[in-house]
């Protein structure tokens, strides 16, 4: 599974090559363009939106102008009318009456003598007179001078709606002796903010993509609102930083753009915002802010961002399905090609490659189908040639272990049998086959040192002494150093140089122990043990299977690996392994000196030297 995620299909490159071919421009140019028209989009909106809070800004401010210019006009006439004798007037009440009757924005109008009874004309459905004393109030306590008062917006409570109380003085001479008071609504003048309340929200209007236009006054507070409850409760709107951008700047600026962000529904939403000042007099100042869902107001941009992404499908799925085909046929000659590679890798010579076309790649499938049959024909005289080099270095092998078993007739055929034995034991394990074989030639050779040792130590037909063990015992190292010197040699050195070593580590020649011994060495030196103890030497007598098995059983932990030698137990039950027995005719006296040493003690023997 994983190879074959590697590998990578040249019909899958043509196709994506096609595809960023086909698809990288388009939407480069998608992107770029979508870009384009968001900045520009933005721009416009931003501009717009300017211009919005000003215009609105002016006509607040114009509205504001005329009912000042209106009580301005009031106290004019009735400084010519004279002044000082308003308070003995009783007319008066009904022509502010009649005034308000003529203009319904006039909430209420009063003419507050210094010295004598207030005239006050107020309409009694829309404003309580309560109200009207607590606003007259206000606005006397700040006349100081001929210029014109004006309080900031507030609610009637009565009515609900937005008014202004507007003062001016009425003088003689120098002196103050009366003033003009109207309450006067402002509904007309909010009406541009207020234009949508009856059908949309201002969350509505924002999902709509449409600037929600409010007026707040030098505290942040909001005077008037698309949502009335906000206006009527006088709501703080100081939270939005378009609103603190404004009140930061001291309310001076006539119009800016702040673009901020706004939580909504639990996300940072990017706003556009824009705000100016409208100036009632020097100490009433009010701001119009407006403020627009970017991304819904840039909605169309997403909505041509999305044909592209639609045209750019459609393209890609012409692109896959035109290119699909066209690719094929320009990669099945590779695939072909890639098939023969592969079954030549693999040996299999049989078949030939079918290009056909009169391109490049038919002339390459021809050329392809040549070198398979030269590489065929080299690779059988290679196998030929590597089959015969393979015999002739077994028979050389074998030559070599028979000459060495040929210098005592007790030890013919011993190597060939170990060789044996040591094969059986190896498959009982599942060693994989080349393992297999270097455990055959290292069996073979595990005696070649031997040829190094004198025959009178050799062909003793007797014990030998301990002079002579110690001899004896350097067969392994001799071997060692000859096949050394030959390259070839270097992967069956483990099995001839310490078949001798023991797991326990009281081993010869380096007294490795346990795991550090080489399997080869291990399987080599149980199938050894075993030949030696069931053919007779001059100083042992052979012991049949049953016995021989004991006996290797018993130096399991010690001598033996335990796996090798259930392997070794297993292969002998399955019939792989037989005891070769070598027998000569000895004088009588020489098999008499045999019998006459001990049976363990000679085993002990054999395993050491064997």
């Amino acid at each position: 599974m994983i190879e074959a995620l590697k590998k990578i299909r040249l019909l899958y490159v043509v196709l994506a090559v096609l595809l960023l071919v086909g698809l990288l421009p388009l939407a480069l140019a998608g992107t770029l363009l979508s870009r384009r028209s968001a900045e520009e989009l933005r721009a416009i909106e931003g501009r717009y939106q300017a211009q919005l809070v000003r215009d609105k800004a002016r006509q607040i401010e114009l509205y504001g102008q005329r009912y000042r210019d209106v009580v301005v006009g009031l106290s004019r006439a009735f400084e010519i009318a004279g002044g000082d004798e308003l308070h003995a007037d009783a007319g008066y009440d009904s022509r502010l009456q009649k005034s308000l009757q003529d203009d319904p924005n006039l909430l209420a109008l009063a003419i507050c003598p210094i010295k004598g009874e207030v005239h006050r004309a107020f309409q009694v459905d829309l404003i309580k007179r309560e109200e009207v004393d607590q606003r007259i109030a206000d606005v006397l306590a700040r006349i100081s001078g001929r210029g014109v008062i004006i309080g900031r917006p507030r609610v009637i409570r009565s009515a609900g709606e937005i008014a202004v109380t507007i003062a001016a003085p009425v003088m003689n001479g120098e002196d103050i002796v009366a003033a003009v008071v109207a309450v006067v609504s402002f509904q007309e003048a909010f009406k541009a903010v207020q234009q949508l309340r009856s059908t949309k929200s201002a969350q509505e209007l924002l999902d709509a993509g449409l600037p929600v236009l409010f007026v707040v006054d030098q505290n942040g507070k909001a005077v008037a609102h698309p949502d009335p409850a906000i206006a009527s409760s006088e709501r703080s709107m100081t939270e939005l930083r378009v609103v603190r951008e404004w009140l930061e700047t001291g309310a001076q600026v006539q119009s800016a753009l702040a673009p901020f962000t706004l939580d909504r529904n639990g996300k940072s939403t990017p706003m556009l915002g824009s705000y100016a000042t409208v100036e009632l007099d020097r100490n009433t100042l009010l701001g119009v802010i407006a403020m627009q869902d970017e991304s819904a107001a840039l909605a169309s941009v997403g909505d041509m961002r999305t044909q592209t992404m639609f045209v750019s499908l459609i393209a890609a799925a012409l692109a896959l399905f035109i290119g699909f085909f066209f690719a094929d046929k320009l990669t099945r000659p590779v695939r072909e090609l890639a098939n023969g590679a592969q079954r030549i890798a693999a040996g299999d010579f049989s078949q030939r490659v079918k290009v056909i076309g009169r391109t490049e790649l038919a002339e390459l499938g021809s050329s392809f189908n040549q070198m398979t049959d030269q590489i065929e024909r080299f690779v059988g005289d290679l196998q030929r040639s590597a089959a015969e080099n393979r015999e002739l270095f077994l028979g050389t092998v074998k030559a070599l272990a028979a000459a060495i078993d040929g210098k005592d007739p007790y030890t013919r055929g011993h190597s060939e049998r170990v060789s044996r034995f040591s094969v059986a034991t190896a498959q009982a394990l599942g060693l994989p086959l080349d393992e297999i074989e270097k455990i055959r030639v290292s069996a073979l050779l595990h005696d070649v040192g031997k040829i190094g040792i004198d025959d009178r130590v050799l062909k003793k037909p007797s014990a030998l002494d301990d002079e002579e063990f110690e001899l004896m015992k350097t067969h392994p190292q001799k071997g060692y150093k000859i096949m050394s010197q030959i390259p070839a040699m270097k992967e069956f050195l483990p099995g001839m140089y310490m078949h001798h070593e023991m797991i326990n580590g009281q081993g010869y020649p380096q007294g490795l122990q346990g795991e550090e011994i080489p399997m080869q060495a291990r399987v080599v030196s149980v199938a050894d043990t075993f030949d030696a103890m069931t053919t007779e030497r001059p100083y042992q007598r052979a012991m049949d299977l049953e016995a021989a098995l004991i006996r290797l059983k018993s130096f399991i932990g010690t001598r033996y690996d335990a796996r090798v030698v259930a392997a070794f137990i297993a292969a002998c039950e399955a019939g792989k392994i037989r005891p070769g027995v070598t027998r000569v005719n000895r004088k009588q006296s020489e098999f008499r000196a045999l019998t006459s040493v001990p049976l363990s003690s000679a085993t002990d023997t054999v395993i050491a030297i064997s």
